[in-house]
């Protein structure tokens, strides 16, 4: 699913106005048994009980005392697995979106809308037809001390100057052709 996302537009209508951005970067979290996920040992609390839920809802999270995270879930019910928005690009009149709490300051997202329904009016994905380009694939970024969830592959992006991180230039001579499988390590 966080493959499938790269290229589509994030649209958020605040009061009238459709605010929206490109993503561009996401990173797929993978329930009970991925040590850097909210669900890690299947723990379910007030503030992961979105993931547990239906997908397509928004589980919106604070995090650091500061920031807002938006994130999809993506698998049946109670299977907890989901996808966080990393960085867009941005459309016009939208802010700096290169990171998970920039894009949720950018397009107006908060607490008010953990568990909606990713479908308009409020908060939602589309299709726009655009050419997505190449897609690279990298580690999650701030997930030390997970073991080998450290490492594994799967933060999703475009090449852009929009992303939260620059792609490494090693994977740039040597990217992921679209459609191409690649075992990730540990699986």
């Amino acid at each position: 699913m966080a493959r499938d996302l790269l290229g589509k537009l994030l649209v958020r209508e605040v009061d009238g106005t459709r605010l929206w951005g490109r993503l561009i970067e996401v990173e797929a979290y993978l329930g009970p048994d991925d040590l850097a996920a909210h669900s890690k040992g299947g723990r379910r609390t007030a503030r992961t009980e979105v993931m547990f839920g239906a997908p397509g809802h928004a589980y919106v999270y604070f995090t650091y005392g500061m920031h807002w995270c938006l994130n999809f879930v993506t698998r049946e019910e109670g299977i907890p697995q989901a996808v966080l928005v990393r960085a867009l690009e941005p459309g016009p009149g939208v802010g700096r979106c290169a990171g998970p709490g920039l894009v949720t300051r950018a397009l107006d997202i908060d607490r008010a809308l953990n568990g909606v329904p990713l479908r308009p009016p409020d908060l939602y994905v589309i299709d726009d037809g655009a050419p997505r380009g190449r897609v690279y694939v990298t580690p999650r970024i701030g997930v030390q001390g997970t073991g080998r969830w450290e490492k594994r592959l799967l933060r999703f992006c475009l090449d852009s100057p929009y992303l939260s991180r620059p792609i490494p230039k090693s994977l740039k001579r040597s990217y992921i052709r679209e459609g191409e499988q690649r075992r990730l390590p540990g699986r």
